[in-house]
């Protein structure tokens, strides 16, 4: 059984991510497209990034937050650095999980929540670690130049030493010439549209490129609850959570395509 159009997809994650999203909604029948609402570049300090390597010796636990931070910290590794034994890579989600073992993580350094997490956050992963002690025990936190800090707050609270390393950056989009069809045909048929939102610098990102959309036709997912309210607070009229897992926003796709007066058709 393959799902057929509902509306149109618009996958707002940075390029390479979309792109493999897309490809995976396309083959369930999907209507999905690319808009990138987040580029990724390179950290201002590329060095410290490689030095931040040559301490992972010495540290408990490892943070990725995203996987972008694991995807541009991995690829930084300095020829001949492999991970070290007895270190944990503590991961926000199943996507980071996978970026860091492809870049060759053993399987028994990760913490990350389960697939079925009801989220995939700091506070998910901190479920996993707090029952550790962290009385001087050394940690660092790879990020963008932008974060929330609760994580590293707790830890601090609890008597760890946390740092940070800022592997890359996120930047403002600039669509190519489909980027900008699709977003004039978002504008043009926002009911025909539903956008999947991870990020909360990806809706404010959205509004610098349409200042005056009007979107309170136009529907939405959300990966978190924080990304949601952004959302809603753009103007979204429909607006629905999920998690960040395919099953899940095929599942959400059939909900917020029903509150837009789309018809799922099913092809058998």
């Amino acid at each position: 059984m393959r799902l057929v159009r509902l509306v149109r997809l618009v996958v707002t994650r940075p390029r390479a991510q979309a792109e493999h999203w897309v490809a995976r909604l396309q083959a369930l029948g999907i209507d999905a497209a690319v808009l990138p609402l987040i580029d990724i570049g390179p950290p201002a300090d590329p060095a410290a990034v490689q030095a931040a390597w040559l301490t992972l010796p010495g540290k408990a636990l490892v943070v990725f937050v995203s996987p972008n931070a694991a995807e541009r910290f991995m690829a930084a590794r300095p020829q001949g650095v492999v991970w070290p034994a007895g270190v944990l890579a503590g991961a926000t989600g199943p996507g980071t999980a996978a970026a860091l073992r492809d870049a060759g993580v053993p399987a028994a350094a990760l913490v990350v929540p389960a697939d079925d997490a009801p989220a995939f956050d700091s506070e998910a992963l901190w479920a996993l670690l707090r029952g550790r002690p962290w009385i001087a025990q050394r940690v660092l936190v790879v990020r963008g130049e932008e974060g929330r800090d609760w994580l590293a707050d707790t830890l601090r609270g609890l008597g760890a030493d946390v740092g940070f390393v800022n592997a890359y950056r996120r930047l403002a989009p600039q669509p190519d010439a489909a980027g900008v069809a699709l977003l004039q045909a978002a504008l043009a048929a926002p009911a025909a549209h539903c956008w999947l939102f991870s990020s909360s610098q990806a809706v404010a990102h959205l509004r610098a490129l349409a200042p005056r959309a009007d979107w309170r036709a136009a529907l939405a997912l959300a990966t978190h609850p924080r990304i949601a309210q952004t959302v809603r607070a753009a103007g979204f009229g429909h607006t629905r959570e999920c998690a960040p897992t395919l099953a899940a926003v095929v599942q959400a796709l059939h909900a917020v395509a029903a509150w837009g007066g789309a018809t799922p058709v099913v092809d058998r």
